[in-house]
């Protein structure tokens, strides 16, 4: 299955309860560092965010939602594939689309996720910053990567 068959929307509320699963689908497949208590806190988290409130994308195949980008002060505060098209390009298409659309240039990855680390650097980011916790305080060093 090529990318392109797959398009890029607005984020509406009709994609909510899909968006919510492939960001946990995704995070349960790539972030193996992450303890348990922390995912369930973070998940919590994330089920209160108002994503219309900043410039939030999906990628749709066949009306299912497959991934997703979020986009605030040109920073992409998050970018989530369902497992299921992992390796597919869509990655790489929602990040090509939220540099040249919305002008993001800056992306936190978690530094344990090594593969999420390499794909960034591919796409040009380098680290301008390390820290040693996650934005909700938790043992997760973060990578502040700028483009």
């Amino acid at each position: 299955m090529s990318t392109l068959d797959f398009e890029i929307v607005k984020y509406s509320d009709s994609f909510h309860n899909q968006l919510l699963e492939v960001w946990e689908q995704s995070v349960l497949a790539s972030h193996h560092f992450l303890d348990p208590k922390d995912f369930e806190s973070i998940k919590k988290l994330v089920n209160t965010i108002d994503f219309n409130s900043f410039d939030v994308y999906c990628s749709v195949h066949n009306l299912a939602l497959t991934g997703f980008i979020g986009v605030l002060d040109k920073k992409v505060e998050m970018l989530f594939i369902s497992p299921r098209y992992f390796g597919k390009g869509i990655g790489k298409k929602l990040m090509d689309f939220a540099v040249r659309e919305l002008k993001a240039d800056k992306v936190d990855v978690n530094e344990q996720n090594s593969k999420a680390v390499e794909f960034y650097q591919k796409l040009g980011f380098k680290t301008f910053e390390r820290t040693d916790k996650d934005d909700q305080g938790n043992d997760y060093p973060l990578l502040r990567m700028k483009r």
